[in-house]
């Protein structure tokens, strides 16, 4: 199964779901019967002016997620959307999926 959010489902957890902001990323969540564990990943040009740090963000917030949606600590029948905030360069994985279990502790 993969864990990365079909294109056509964000706008549905956008308009749906409720966001939990963090310090590294904002999380929109949507919780729904037919949602798989599933995550979307955004990163701006605004908050990253370089493709390299666009897409060294959008790789930390995939593997994390990917990490913890492994190990049973994403909620179930949840559909996510991850927006990478300016402080999260520079951070590693495990910065990334500490913030992330705050996120799911504060989502359930």
């Amino acid at each position: 199964m993969s864990t990365r959010l079909p294109g056509a489902r964000y706008k549905r957890v956008f308009d749906r779901g409720r966001s939990i902001k963090g310090r590294l990323l904002v999380a929109w969540r949507l919780g729904s019967p037919d949602a798989d564990r599933q995550a979307g990943v955004v990163v701006s040009k605004k908050s990253f002016h370089d493709a390299i740090d666009r897409n060294r963000a959008k790789r930390l917030m995939r593997e994390a997620f990917r990490l913890l949606a492994k190990e049973g600590a994403v909620p179930e029948s949840t559909e996510w959307v991850l927006i990478g905030r300016a402080a999260l360069r520079g951070k590693t994985c495990a910065d990334v999926e500490r913030e992330l279990r705050w996120v799911f502790r504060q989502g359930s």
